[in-house]
């Protein structure tokens, strides 16, 4: 029969300092092994596999700082010797330590091997041709015609009215419109919904843009004159 109380749990708590007393010494020398992966490899976040004889330590960093330490022994139950967890068991913990000089040499192995790789790679790179005759051409023919759209706005917004309002026309078969506001023309869209923006408030359009629909241009300028006089020979029917 078993006398009661029984004996005092053994006390853990020796054992568990001298665990946590190495944790901290690896986590500190392992910790600078992941900040000069993280420079070697150029990245916020990133690993690296080191095999040794006895196993595998996969080290993992994120914004330069050690993530997790792993070491998987091949037989056997791998262990986080670092961990954002929790520490790691004292046995499996011994056992890892016994290779972790290994791990290191490898690590120093890791590094040297990529020295010297970029030795003989040159770094005299062709010229980069400017695109300045590009863009001026570009803006040259974007300004004039954003120009016209803004005095066709500003007689659409006479005659209309109000603060906004588009105008559609069919050129050859293809929608054209303009979109006007107060300021005066917000776009000019070829091709209706999902079709491409010869003037917008966002970007540019590319130079095939403006190569395929500039030399339309002057007809959707006309179609635009044919409504005006439209609505005056509308206009002059009317008796009062």
């Amino acid at each position: 029969m078993t006398e009661w109380p029984p004996a005092d749990p053994a006390d853990a708590a020796a054992v568990a300092r001298q665990r946590d007393e190495l944790v901290a010494a690896v986590r500190d020398h392992a910790g600078r092994i992941a900040y000069q992966l993280a420079r070697l490899q150029g990245g916020d976040y990133g690993s690296a596999t080191i095999e040794t004889d006895s196993g595998e330590w996969t080290v993992k960093y994120e914004g330069g700082d050690l993530e997790y330490l792993r070491y998987d022994p091949g037989r056997g139950e791998e262990v986080y010797v670092i961990s954002t967890k929790q520490p790691p068991e004292p046995a499996p913990l011994a056992d890892a330590m016994q290779d972790y000089d290994a791990f290191v040499a490898g690590f120093d192995d890791f590094v040297a091997a990529n020295e010297g790789v970029l030795d003989d790679v040159a770094t005299d790179f062709p010229e980069v041709a400017t695109t300045d005759g590009v863009v001026a051409e570009r803006d040259r023919v974007l300004d004039r015609v954003r120009d016209v759209c803004d005095r066709i706005a500003r007689q659409l917004r006479r005659y209309e009215g109000g603060d906004y309002g588009t105008f559609t026309e069919r050129v050859d078969g293809t929608r054209w419109e303009l979109k006007w506001d107060r300021d005066g023309a917000s776009y000019l869209r070829v091709g209706g919904t999902g079709g491409r923006y010869l003037l917008s408030q966002y970007e540019p359009p590319s130079a095939a843009d403006i190569r395929e629909f500039a030399p339309l241009f002057p007809a959707f300028v006309e179609a635009y004159n044919d409504h005006v006089a439209a609505l005056e020979s509308d206009l002059e029917t009317v008796e009062l």
